[in-house]
């Protein structure tokens, strides 16, 4: 049954052009074992909650989805369903909220300590180029949260001055980390630990900041987080619901703009992931 659900998932994702949905489908019900005698039944994820198959949108992945918010159980009953809609009226979003995930620029990688692994002179101009770039696209941006490592603070000082009066906070769930053993696997991020430490962090930051809007907010929001390609790659298959462990199949260059849409019903899509089309291809890195 698993796998011809595969196979309906898998043609409903080539009709519709979505790479994604082919690659989230085929994981479904395949035998980690390689052979037909291994039927066991493949356990759903942590971060998937209450066990939401693949390939099947979970509406409330933000736990935000009005219906869940409300006790049926202290519903009137005289009054019905004219007090039902109203409650879910009362959490309801209504606005769309714009995530513009930055990558920091290029930065010395062999400083011995964080606080030396400052922005290289290339950086610097990466940053000024992706701080006109969001200037350019003449957006009221709400605010910039960047993560307090040295790269990204620096990356977001150079930012700032190009988007004068938006305020910025600086958060540690945002520096990078090892956000969940990646699969298939690689050798330089070998200790258990380090996902089980990191991994709780940046999980709480996507919890923290990627969410819909609050029912309050009546405007849509324009919001800039300026921080490292880990983080963003994990927040990226985390909001469109693609299987967290592909994070390091995708790539982001320094200064790279990734544009994620949450709309007021929950729906997220993604605008643009890594986009440095705005730089000189001299000016263009990964480290």
């Amino acid at each position: 049954m698993a796998f011809r659900q595969a196979l309906q998932l898998a043609a409903c994702g080539l009709a519709g052009g979505s790479a994604a949905v082919l690659f989230s489908a085929v994981a479904v019900g395949k035998p980690r074992g390689g052979g037909d005698a291994d039927t066991r039944a493949t356990e759903p994820p942590a971060w998937n909650g209450a066990g939401a198959g693949r390939g099947v949108w979970d509406s409330n992945w933000d736990r935000r989805e009005p219906l869940s918010l409300i006790n049926l159980k202290k519903r009137n009953v005289e009054s019905g369903e004219d007090e039902l809609a109203s409650r879910l009226d009362h959490y309801k979003a209504k606005a769309t909220r714009h995530i513009f995930l930055i990558r920091h620029s290029q930065y010395h990688v062999d400083g011995s300590l964080e606080k030396d692994r400052t922005l290289t002179s290339l950086g610097r101009e990466q940053a000024e180029l992706t701080g006109l770039r969001l200037a350019s696209l003449g957006l009221k941006f709400n605010k910039i949260v960047h993560s307090s490592m040295t790269r990204a603070v620096e990356t977001t000082d150079i930012i700032s001055k190009h988007l004068p009066g938006v305020s910025r906070v600086s958060t540690d769930l945002l520096r990078e980390g090892a956000p969940i053993e990646p699969d298939p696997p690689v050798s330089h991020w070998k200790p258990e630990a380090v996902y089980y430490e990191d991994g709780a962090r940046i999980e709480a930051a996507f919890r923290n900041y990627i969410h819909r809007a609050d029912a309050k907010q009546e405007e849509d929001s324009y919001e800039i987080f300026i921080c490292h390609a880990n983080v963003i790659r994990y927040i990226v298959c985390r909001a469109l619901q693609f299987p967290p462990e592909g994070w390091l199949r995708l790539s982001l260059n320094n200064g790279s703009i990734t544009h994620l849409v949450i709309r007021p019903n929950g729906r997220v899509a993604l605008r643009t992931l890594g986009d440095t089309g705005f730089m000189p291809p001299d000016k263009i890195t990964r480290s």
